[in-house]
């Protein structure tokens, strides 16, 4: 091993050179997707939905229940799939782009969510993370980590179920970030103040 945590094959990140990666996490109902979508936009860039939320809609649809322990493992597979696939998508359009001319040209990929959101609510509600998610969320690198600020109004829906508990949920986001020395940045503000602070973070 060499000193390093095996990952299990099917939680491995692969990102290309050429990309970018954007990862933004947070309490729930924070304005998570809207940035995600709004950054994509902006930089005409692909971006990774939230994998958990297919997942469990599917699951609430069919049968009215929510996440259990035996349910992370699976989300974080189709995570970290879906998240390889757009990043080769992305890297790929640099290849095939005749107009881009620079070999270091950088595309960009933004990520709603990441393996490390998933392994801290994990946390969060079972006090522990099945080691693998552990191992695999702990060793995922991103360019730059985005935490969001708990000021947008909470919208309930099937699957939401701490409008009370976002601030305490926050923090404990921050704590974890801090402790496994992931650098961050928080970011608030209205849909424009947030964008254009990702804006001059990149630049």
């Amino acid at each position: 091993m060499n000193g390093k945590t095996a990952i299990a094959d099917n939680l491995i990140q692969h990102t290309p050179k050429s990309v970018i990666s954007v990862a933004i996490l947070g309490a729930e109902s924070t304005g998570k997707t809207t940035l995600c979508r709004d950054l994509a936009a902006y930089f005409e860039s692909p971006w990774v939905p939230e994998y958990m939320r297919t997942y469990l809609q599917a699951k609430w649809d069919k049968e009215q229940l929510t996440c259990t322990w035996n349910d992370l493992l699976p989300i974080a597979q189709g995570q970290i799939e879906l998240e390889n696939q757009l990043a080769l998508q992305s890297a790929q359009i640099i290849q095939l782009n005749d107009s881009i001319k620079d070999p270091n040209h950088k595309r960009l990929l933004f990520c709603d969510t990441s393996l490390f959101e998933l392994m801290v609510y994990s946390n969060w509600y079972y006090g522990d993370c099945p080691t693998d998610l552990t191992n695999a969320a702990l060793a995922h690198h991103y360019d730059l980590i985005l935490l969001t600020e708990v000021d947008t109004p909470w919208v309930a829906d099937d699957l939401r179920d701490a409008p009370h508990e976002r601030e305490q949920i926050s923090t404990y986001f921050a704590s974890q970030l801090k402790m496994h020395n992931k650098m961050f940045r928080r970011i608030g503000g209205d849909r424009d103040e947030r964008v254009q602070q990702v804006l001059e973070w990149l630049s």
